[in-house]
C-alpha cells in the first residue's frame, strides 16, 4: 500500500533462499517489528486456547504478531460494529499487532461454497457466505494491522481440474482489486496492510500467474495459499514455492498458510518463506500430546540434543505410522494424525514416568511437573492437562524458530536438520 510502513529488512540469503532478517514498522503506529523466519500467535477469538493473558505472558520471546480469523469473527459482525472500538480492544489485547485471515488453519473447512462473488467461512454457528462488501466490512469493524485479502483457496485437493484452478485464480485477483479499492476509500483502514493471496493448486503454471499478477498490486506482503499439510507431498510443494517466491519482490514478506509441522517448516524455509501460523502446538494439545524433538544446535555436548532420549522411546510403536506416510502418499486427514515429532503422554508407559516432558526444557510445565502428572490429568479429563500442554507445546515451537534464526545466522541449518530429523527418525519426504 502506499502508506504502507511494513518493511523487510534481509540480514542475509543462505544456502539458496533461506531468508534471515527483520520485519519492521508493524502496527499503525510502526513500533513493532517480527524476525523471520518466524510465526504468528495462533489465537481463538483473540485467546490463545487454554491460557489466560495472564498465563500466556508467563512465557518469554512470544511473537508481536497475534493472528485472528474471520471465520471466529463473522458471526460477532453486529457486537463489532456496536462495539466501533475494534477488535483488539474488544478482546482486551494490548501491545500486540493484530492480523486477520480468512480460515482458521487449525479447523478444515468445508469446500464446494465458493462462488464467483462469494466465499464462505465457517464459525460455530455454521456457515457464513461473504461478498467482498460484507468482507471489507467486518475488516472495518476488526480494525486489524494488516489482513489477507480475500480469495478462492478451494483447490488444495487432489484432482481439481486445470479449469477449475484457473477459476480461483481469476477470482482471487477480481477479489484483491475489490478489495484494495474499498480500502482505499476507507478512512477506517488508513495505515493498515494487505495480503495479495497466491493461488494455483499444484499447477505450476497458475501458481506463477497468480505470483507475477499479484505482485502487480500495491500489497505489502503475500500468502501462499493451497498448499497446506495434507494438500500435496513437501517435494511438490518445495518445487512450487519456490518457483513462485523467485516471481515475488525481495523486499515483501511471503507468509505459509496451514503448515506448522517442523520438518515442513525446514523445508519451506529453504525455498523462501518467511512467515507462519503457529496452530501445530494446539493440534498437538489437543490430541493429548508433548512436542519433543530436538533442535539445539550448542556445540555443548551435553546440551546438544537432550530431547532426543524421549523421542526415540516412541520409534518402535510408530513404525506403522511412518509405514503408511512414504512413498509420497498424501494424508488428507495429515493435520489431525499423531506426528513423530510428539509424544502421547495418554500412552500407558508414562504413568509412572517422573521426568518432565523435555529435559532442559525453561517452562513452567517441565519446570514442576512431571510425565506421571500429565498422563493422570489426561486419562482423567482434567482442563488443567490442556493448560500445562499448551504452556509446554508453545514454549518448544516458538524455540524452534529462535533455533532455526540460529542456524541460519551462523551456517548451521544442515546440523538442525540433522537435529530435527536425521537423529530422531523423524519423517523424511
Amino acid at each position: 500500500m502506499a502508506g504502507s510502513r511494513m518493511k523487510l529488512e534481509l540480514c542475509r540469503v543462505a544456502q539458496g533462499r533461506s531468508r534471515l532478517g527483520v520485519l519492521k514498522g508493524l502496527g499503525r503506529t510502526g513500533q513493532h517489528s517480527l524476525e523471520v523466519p518466524g510465526c504468528l500467535l495462533h489465537t481463538h477469538l483473540g485467546s490463545v486456547p487454554h491460557l489466560t493473558q495472564d498465563t500466556l505472558h508467563t512465557l518469554s520471546n512470544l511473537p508481536s504478531v497475534t493472528q485472528v480469523t474471520l471465520s471466529n469473527i463473522a458471526e460477532h459482525q453486529d457486537v463489532l460494529e456496536e462495539f466501533k472500538g475494534g477488535f483488539r480492544k474488544f478482546a482486551g489485547l494490548h501491545d500486540t499487532v493484530l492480523y486477520c485471515s480468512l480460515h482458521d488453519p487449525a479447523t478444515p473447512s468445508p469446500t464446494g461454497y465458493t462462488t464467483n462473488k462469494t466465499v464462505s467461512v465457517w464459525g460455530s454457528g455454521g456457515r457464513i457466505e461473504l461478498t467482498v462488501a460484507k468482507f471489507m466490512a467486518l475488516q472495518k469493524s476488526v480494525q486489524p494491522d494488516w489482513y489477507q485479502s480475500m480469495a478462492d483457496g478451494e483447490t488444495w485437493q487432489n484432482g481439481t481440474s486445470r479449469k477449475r484452478v484457473r477459476k480461483s485464480v481469476d477470482r482471487t485477483l477480481a477479489h484483491l482489486d475489490e478489495c484494495l479499492l474499498l480500502h482505499q476509500k476507507s478512512q477506517e483502514l488508513e495505515g493498515v496492510d494487505v495480503f495479495g493471496v497466491v493461488e494455483g493448486g499444484d499447477i505450476l503454471e497458475e501458481r506463477l500467474r497468480s505470483a507475477r499478477e499479484t505482485a502487480k498490486r500495491p500489497v505489502a506482503g503475500f500468502c501462499l495459499d493451497g498448499l497446506q499439510t495434507g494438500c500435496m507431498e513437501q517435494t511438490l510443494r518445495t518445487q512450487l514455492i519456490t518457483a513462485v517466491t523467485k516471481e515475488l519482490p525481495e523486499d515483501k514478506p511471503r507468509l505459509m498458510q496451514g503448515v506448522g509441522r517442523p520438518d515442513e517448516v525446514l523445508a519451506c524455509v529453504e525455498a523462501g518463506v518467511d512467515l507462519f501460523e503457529s496452530f501445530f502446538p494446539f493440534q498437538v494439545t489437543e490430541r493429548g500430546c508433548a512436542l519433543c524433538f530436538s533442535f539445539n544446535i550448542s556445540p555443548d555436548p551435553e546440551l546438544a540434543g537432550r530431547a532426543l532420549p524421549a523421542v526415540l522411546e516412541l520409534d518402535e510403536a510408530r513404525d506403522t505410522t511412518e509405514e503408511t506416510q512414504q512413498n509420497g502418499d498424501v494424508n488428507l486427514d495429515d493435520q489431525t494424525q499423531m506426528t513423530s515429532f510428539e509424544i502421547d503422554l495418554k500412552d500407558k508407559r508414562y504413568q509412572d514416568d517422573f521426568r518432565p516432558l523435555v529435559e532442559g526444557c525453561g517452562c513452567y510445565c517441565c519446570k514442576n511437573h512431571q510425565r506421571a502428572y500429565l498422563h493422570h490429568l489426561l486419562v482423567t479429563n482434567e482442563l488443567l492437562a490442556g493448560v500445562l500442554l499448551m504452556i509446554h507445546n508453545t514454549a518448544h515451537y516458538h524455540a524452534f524458530f529462535g533455533a532455526l534464526r540460529e542456524a541460519l545466522a551462523s551456517d548451521k541449518l544442515e546440523l538442525l536438520k540433522r537435529r530435527v530429523l536425521g537423529e530422531r527418525g523423524g519423517r523424511k519426504d
